[in-house]
């Protein structure tokens, strides 16, 4: 197997949390998503990858893109240890959870939509910012609420699941872009508690191979 992966790639971060879960070893090949790069948009990734997006990886079936649909695919065909809690109306919440951020917080704040804001509509920094903010803040607000509730160590049982794959990721992106994290205690204690496992340590953007030393 391949990853075809980029160290600051939050949704490529995922399917590095859950490969390293699965105990699954794919040979790294870096895309760099880097403006001066692009080497998504090199004529030979499009050839291999179309869409010209981060993650994807290669197996013996073809190739595959979209990081939901990736990580599906590895609980399908690697499904011990599980990313999803076995009762399926507990799965279904951890399925939302994880969308929440996956359809609606991350789309928007895309860097091909915030260079758009800025291409297109003639956002300075600032806006764009703010921009980012908002969605954030729009987003992480219910979540918080999910977490605060919850009964159980991480957000869906007593290990980390889907939803912790997805909110990791997301939560370096919002520290990335200095967003004010004190309203969201549980959100940022579910964070830390993660982060303190081999899994999602060896996942982060500073230890990939392809980070700038």
């Amino acid at each position: 197997m391949k990853l075809f992966s980029y160290f600051y790639s939050s949704a490529a971060y995922r399917v590095r949390i859950a490969l390293n879960i699965k105990g699954i070893e794919p040979d790294y090949v870096p895309i760099s998503l880097h403006p001066d790069k692009k080497e998504q948009l090199s004529p030979e990734y499009l050839a291999l990858n179309p869409e010209g997006r981060i993650p994807a990886i290669a197996t013996e079936q073809g190739l595959l893109g979209q990081s939901m649909a990736i990580l599906e695919w590895l609980e399908e065909t690697y499904p011990q240890p599980s990313i999803l809690p076995e009762d399926p109306w507990v799965r279904a919440k951890c399925r939302a959870f994880a969308n929440t951020i996956a359809c609606d917080i991350h789309p928007l704040n895309n860097l091909s939509v915030l260079n758009e804001l800025k291409s297109r509509f003639g956002a300075d920094q600032t806006g764009v910012t703010d921009w980012y903010h908002h969605w954030l803040e729009r987003g992480f607000r219910p979540l918080e609420q999910l977490a605060s509730d919850r009964g159980t160590e991480y957000l869906f049982g007593e290990v980390p699941t889907l939803a912790e794959i997805c909110l990791i990721p997301q939560f370096k992106n919002a520290r990335r872009w200095q967003f004010p994290l004190d309203a969201f205690p549980a959100l940022e204690a579910l964070e830390q508690a993660c982060l303190a496992l081999p899994a999602f340590d060896k996942a982060m953007p500073e230890n990939q191979p392809d980070t700038p030393k």
